[in-house]
């Protein structure tokens, strides 16, 4: 074989790259979703139920299709047959709301699509879905935040006794914690423009997902998959919201074929509250039980979570409670309580983010129960492997996330009195929390051309939502190829392109590093070949295997650099205007576990507390996070410094509150529905240890999009405590506990 020979420039992997897909954001030249337009382009609004529960009895469209610019109002006795998606297979298929828009006349939820109304232009859609005319045999709806179910648990993780080993500890916690709906709120919001050209779709679509997207709205529009096309070049975020299809991509879609024309919905701000899901509302019993020197016999973590009428979605709070200690006694259950709400489904960390905010919190009431401080409470509970599975972990780090976390953070100067610590006329308040993410992969495609004008090409059917998707694609090539990043371009969220994978979980990096660097290979081989090939070939009378590519160019083995000659020219020499490699990597998923591969983490904060004028604030946040290699630490930094931030907003400020006589969400705006802004922002420090991780992939990097969420909000609420005294187990913490002086679950 020929030898292939990485020069690997010291700016590209690791170190901190400006975002190659930068300068078309600022510019405006990046085209989200809704910014496409067509000629003969329709706007589509939907009509949202107004109860919660209950039936529609009448339907009268008549005002509003008489009204100008109208060229339809859809429900369900007009707008044709509309199928339910099968069963999902693997990561295939999925959706949340798994009922297709007016199926029938039942009303499970507040804003639960009726009707949809197309016009020429959005103001004449708006104006006349206000006018369709509803009426609706309502019954009370059950939004209720107190949850309870009669269904037996299932049992996620069990090992050992817990209820005998809880029951004879010497030291026991025994609580609950809440956290509320919190509502996927990006910048960019939910929108679909549906183009019908008489034989198939060509959707552009705010999807974390095309190729589910496709394989979906194929299924449920009845077509053949060859028949749908999804485009989504840019997201303006979705932190899990938009993974999978929902309603308003299939009214957009069949409003689009029935008319003949493009069709554009954008879900306004207040449906997003409704109709696009949310993290739901979850309830955690923790017990914990310990020796007096605090190790842990027993840890039992109950869970359950609110859910639709309809459809079955479980946070899986207790994902990372099998593995994060050592204990020989364990149980995690999870159980599912319906409501008249719309279908919950992934945020931002799904089930670890809850999930650790309820075992973070009990293991700091735990410490203070011990009188230990909490740091060596965790580092005396490290577990040699993972005992929920019984295998090595491929690699962790999670003491010295510890140790480094709390020696950057001044952690030996903690007073452990509630209180105890003052600066500058503020009480000082310090907590801890550790975090964990699963770190896999899902099977990928890519294909890598490198061009005779010395450039190359990169295509793969993922999508950036803005985690910087496209500038790791570039590093790969340019660090495979040995060229510069700014002559590599990046092809992504086309169902056109081949296969890649969907854009949560944490899963895009360490998917499509394998693919990449395989397409890239297999290019680079190909010149080799070219190289040899033909009377004019450049190292004509050579063979493949005597040349060497190395930092973008390729010369005889053994030769002086002198020699070499830059792979655009042999290209050129060949008459060759490029050539292509496809790589190709399967997933983790399915596969017999080996080593158990996870992210460890561990989150410091500091809050500041002014009792006289009842004034809380996170003040400063350390957060060491331990996820193999890094490939661009400007990128990975930002992802954990949003992460933290969203953490504040958890913490301090975000829940949505239904209205208990008719289901609607009240703070359905970002005017009441508050998130952390810039001028919550506390002094953030980020350290990355850079352990790679070669279980996943050949630059042993793990993906960091959520692990920055875990924890941060049992860390904000050990410090609220360390402050004031006061244990808040209901999120979000209010001044009113503060005041009050006393906890609140």
């Amino acid at each position: 074989m020929a030898s292939i020979e990485e020069v690997v420039p010291a700016s590209i992997i690791g170190t901190s790259l400006a975002r190659v897909d930068g300068p078309l954001k600022v510019s405006g030249g990046a085209m989200y979703s809704s910014d496409h337009n067509f000629p003969g382009m329709l706007y589509a609004v939907p009509v949202c139920s107004t109860i919660a529960k209950g039936t529609i009895t009448s339907l009268d469209s008549s005002a509003a299709e008489a009204m100008p610019g109208v060229q339809a109002v859809y429900h369900r006795k007009n707008i044709g047959q509309l199928f339910r998606a099968a069963p999902p297979v693997g990561f295939s298929g999925l959706i949340d709301e798994r009922r297709p828009p007016f199926e029938d006349d039942v009303i499970r939820y507040y804003g639960q699509y009726v009707a949809v109304v197309v016009a020429q232009t959005f103001e004449q859609a708006m104006a006349a879905s206000a006018a369709v005319k509803v009426s609706y045999a309502g019954e009370k709806p059950d939004v209720s935040t107190t949850l309870s179910s009669d269904e037996k648990p299932k049992v996620d993780t069990t090992r050992g006794d817990a209820d005998g080993a809880f029951a004879s500890a010497a030291v026991k916690v025994d609580e609950t914690y809440v956290t509320p709906v919190e509502t996927h709120n990006p910048i960019e919001l939910h929108a679909s423009v549906a183009v019908w050209d008489g034989k198939g779709f060509t959707l552009y679509e705010t999807s974390q997902a095309v190729g589910n997207h496709r394989e979906v709205m194929a299924q449920m529009l009845g077509v053949p998959l060859e028949n749908v096309r999804v485009i989504s070049r840019f997201l303006g975020s979705g932190f899990g919201g938009k993974l999978w299809p929902w309603p308003h991509c299939l009214l957009a879609a069949a409003a689009s074929r029935n008319l003949n024309r493009p069709v554009k919905l954008v879900v306004s701000r207040k449906m997003m509250f409704q109709n696009v899901g949310h993290r739901p509302l979850t309830q955690q019993r923790i017990r914990l039980g310990a020796t007096a020197d605090g190790m842990l016999t027993s840890l039992q973590h109950d869970s359950l979570n609110h859910t639709s009428i309809l459809d079955d979605y479980g946070e899986g709070c207790g994902e990372a409670t099998g593995y994060l200690y050592s204990t020989a006694n364990l149980r995690v259950t999870s159980g599912l309580v319906r409501r008249n709400v719309g279908n919950p489904t992934a945020m931002r960390g799904p089930g670890a983010v809850p999930g650790l905010y309820a075992l973070e919190s009990a293991m700091d009431e735990l410490a203070i129960k011990l009188k230990m401080d909490p740091v060596e409470l965790r580092l005396k509970n490290e577990p040699k492997l993972d005992e929920s599975l019984g295998i090595p972990f491929s690699s962790r780090h999670l003491k010295e996330c510890l140790t480094v976390g709390a020696e950057k953070f001044g952690w030996s100067q903690r007073k452990a009195g509630v209180g105890a610590m003052q600066r500058d006329g503020l009480t000082l308040g310090w907590g801890v929390g550790v975090c964990s993410w699963i770190a896999a992969r899902i099977g990928c495609e890519a294909t890598v051309e490198l061009k005779a004008d010395g450039t190359a090409r990169v295509a793969c059917g993922t999508q950036d939502i803005g985690t910087g998707t496209y500038t790791i694609l570039a590093q790969i090539v340019a660090e495979k190829a040995g060229i510069p990043i700014e002559k590599v371009e990046v092809v992504l969220g086309d169902t056109k392109l081949p296969a890649g994978p969907i854009s949560g979980g944490s899963w895009v990096t360490s998917s499509v590093i394998p693919a990449v660097a395989d397409a890239t290979q297999k290019a680079m081989q190909t010149v080799l070949m070219a190289a040899v090939q033909g009377k004019d070939a450049r190292f004509a009378g050579k063979k493949p295997e005597d040349l060497v590519f190395s930092g973008g160019r390729v010369q005889v083995k053994g030769g002086s650099a002198e020699t070499s000659v830059a792979y655009a020219e042999v290209l050129r020499a060949a008459n060759l205007g490029g050539v292509s490699g496809t790589g190709k990597s399967e997933g983790t998923f399915g596969v017999p576990p080996k080593v158990s591969q996870h992210s460890f983490g561990a989150q410091f904060v500091e809050v500041t507390w002014q009792p006289a004028t009842a004034r809380l604030r996170v003040n400063r946040v350390v957060t060491v996070i331990d996820a193999g290699r890094v490939l661009n630490t400007r990128a990975g930094r930002n992802q954990i410094e949003g992460a933290v931030m969203m953490g504040v907003g958890m913490a301090m400020l975000e829940h949505t509150t239904y209205d208990q006589r008719n289901g609607a969400p009240i703070n359905s705006n970002l005017a009441d529905y508050v998130v952390a802004t810039h001028a919550d922002t506390p002094q953030i420090d980020v350290t990355f240890l850079d352990y790679p991780d070669l279980s996943l992939n050949e630059y042993g990097a793990r993906g960091i999009g959520e692990i920055g969420l875990a924890g941060i909000a049992a860390a904000i609420t050990g410090a609220v405590y360390h402050a004031t005294g006061v244990r808040v187990r209901e999120l979000p913490v209010r001044i009113e506990d503060l005041l009050g002086g006393t906890a609140r679950a």
